[in-house]
């Protein structure tokens, strides 16, 4: 008998619950013990945000969440894109197992008062995802062009022609100081490439194959960082 296929908030659900058991995880085996504040407060604050945005596009947006499930190298149709997910799936992770290694013997210390800064801005770059999404139901996990997808060009759209990737980057570098970690910033360099290279990647599929893309990137000159790049 075959079983019944999970509806896609089902699927969301689950994996927001997996999500938070890796993640939980890797940063408390990684330190070693579980009396580390820095990656309590951190878990709670990403795992808040990232419920709370999937919560609220499950019932205003289901046709998002069922284009953000569908994530991961596999998921993917060229091999530059697979590996670009592949490299940004390791540089995450280990984004996430320095900084509790760091808390375990004693590498760096990051003041208090930098580590609750952080946790803000990690809040922000979330913040940013959020405003992304609200303003584009085709923000797809995966470099694709929908059926019916058309450009968006106001918002934070005409501040930066990937204002997805501009909030995440907030989240990832901040994520090592929330964490209570210096050596952790240096994973975010190599990171910073992948996100650069798949930004690049992006830019060629939507040119050829998203009306009015062109005129777009001519009108809103800048793609990750406002007056920078």
């Amino acid at each position: 008998m075959n079983k019944p296929k999970l509806s896609i908030s089902q699927q969301a659900i689950l994996g927001l619950v997996f999500l938070a058991i890796v993640v939980w995880l890797a940063l408390f085996v990684s330190a070693g013990n579980v009396v580390y504040w820095q990656g309590w407060l951190y878990w709670i604050l990403f795992f808040s945000s990232v419920t709370s945005i999937s919560l609220y596009f499950i019932r205003k947006d289901p046709n998002l969440i069922s284009s953000r499930v569908k994530v991961g190298p596999t998921a993917e149709t060229k091999r530059s894109q697979k590996i670009s997910q592949t490299l940004a799936a390791v540089f995450f992770v280990l984004l996430l197992l320095i900084p509790p290694f760091d808390f375990r013997f004693g590498w760096s210390s990051v003041p208090l008062y930098l580590v609750l800064i952080s946790d803000v801005f990690v809040v922000v770059g979330f913040a940013v995802v959020f405003l992304v999404f609200r303003q584009n139901t085709f923000a797809s996990a995966i470099i694709e062009v929908q059926a019916e997808q058309r450009v968006i060009s106001t918002g934070v759209y005409g501040i930066v022609r990937h204002p997805m990737y501009s909030g995440a980057l907030l989240l990832l570098l901040f994520t090592p100081l929330a964490l209570g970690s210096f050596w952790g910033l240096l994973v975010f360099f190599p990171l910073l490439a992948v996100i650069c290279f798949r930004l690049d990647d992006e830019e060629k599929t939507l040119s050829v194959n998203l009306k009015g893309y062109e005129e777009y990137r001519k009108k809103t000159r800048y793609r990750l960082i406002p007056y920078v790049w």
